[in-house]
């Protein structure tokens, strides 16, 4: 049998990686000393999300949907990385659309990325035999059955598959399901991460996302608005901590199955508002707002195997939110006339 080739420094390909939780890791990926290819079609991405990352030799963007058929190889771009001798040793795949006050815009293309977007990434897996990570969701569970009770990945959450949201919840599970049976039909060495509610700098504006938008009110001293309504409660983990676990995860020697990553946590966003009213000594008001079909109440996580993993989010919610404050205070012009 042929050995398999070893990289000190990996190729290794993130789709979706202008995006909130993508860019970090891309970022992440670099100051692990690997080769990044970030794809996106910048629907719901960012470009000013990896501006900074564009100067690394080790970097490369390519802007691509992956819902069309595409190959990597065609482009000059990545004639550095010498894909044909090296190919890619890892895949994150993360591109699926996520907008919650556009939502409805996005409903064939999050179709689409749940089903064609899975079969172009995995065949690409299977070309490479690429370890491929799916950036699942908590959506697989279904809505908050118990204010206190939380979920296990043994669980079988139950969604209604014809709700005007069930192509991003239905999608996500039909996406564990794709990569399962790749794994069965072509050993394929699959890993799943089943994400929560996740917060920090680069969060997108003005899209109900709710900690952004409270922190840019905040600022402006204008109301923040409980998109949800007032008793909304979730659990929120710190963008850094949920990267973290997902490297973790691709770099776990065995597959020990999906993993949940998030935080165990729950917390009413009303009080997480008043935090970041008093942070930025603002003279603000909490209001009722909207209610959204992809802004409901999900399930907590139990994250055991999570922590077999050597995981556990670290960075308090005092600690992100300053953090989050203190980026948005930054970049305030800019990111308000975009």
């Amino acid at each position: 049998m042929a050995q398999e080739l070893k990289f000190q420094n990996k190729n290794i390909l993130v789709t979706g990686g202008a995006g909130f939780i993508g860019s970090h890791l891309c970022e992440q990926l670099l100051r692990d000393g690997h080769r990044v290819i970030c794809v996106d079609n910048l629907s719901t991405g960012d470009a000013s999300n990896i501006n900074a990352l564009l100067q690394n030799t080790n970097f490369r963007f390519i802007r691509l949907d992956i819902n069309q058929p595409f190959d990597l190889e065609s482009h000059g771009e990545l004639a550095a990385f010498k894909l044909p001798f090296q190919g890619i040793q890892q895949i994150y795949h993360l591109a699926c659309p996520t907008s919650i006050k556009n939502f409805d815009q996005f409903k064939i293309q999050t179709l689409l990325s749940n089903s064609l977007g899975n079969h172009h990434v995995l065949e690409l897996a299977k070309k490479y035999r690429a370890r491929v990570l799916l950036a699942s969701s908590s959506v697989v569970y279904g809505e908050r059955a118990d204010k206190t009770a939380l979920v296990q990945e043994t669980d079988m959450g139950v969604v209604n598959h014809l709700t005007p949201r069930a192509c991003y919840d239905e999608g996500k599970r039909f996406s564990e399901t794709m990569f399962e049976t790749y794994r069965q039909v072509h050993g394929l060495d699959i890993r799943i991460a089943r994400i929560f509610r996740t917060y920090g700098p680069r969060m997108p504006l003005f899209d109900g996302q709710l900690i952004p938008d409270f922190v840019l009110n905040a600022l402006d001293g204008s109301d923040l608005v409980m998109n949800g309504g007032l008793d909304f409660s979730t659990s929120l983990a710190f963008v850094t901590d949920v990267i973290d676990g997902i490297t973790r995860i691709m770099g776990a020697p065995e597959y020990p199955g999906p993993v949940n990553l998030g935080s165990d946590v729950n917390l009413k966003l009303v009080d997480v508002a008043q935090m970041i009213i008093d942070m930025t000594e603002s003279s603000s008001k909490i209001v009722e707002g909207e209610s959204f079909a992809f802004l409901s109440e999900l399930a907590l996580p139990r994250i055991d195997r999570a922590k077999e993993l050597g995981w556990f989010p670290l960075v308090r919610l005092e600690d992100g939110l300053r953090r989050t404050v203190e980026y948005m205070k930054a970049n305030r012009l800019l990111l308000t006339n975009v």
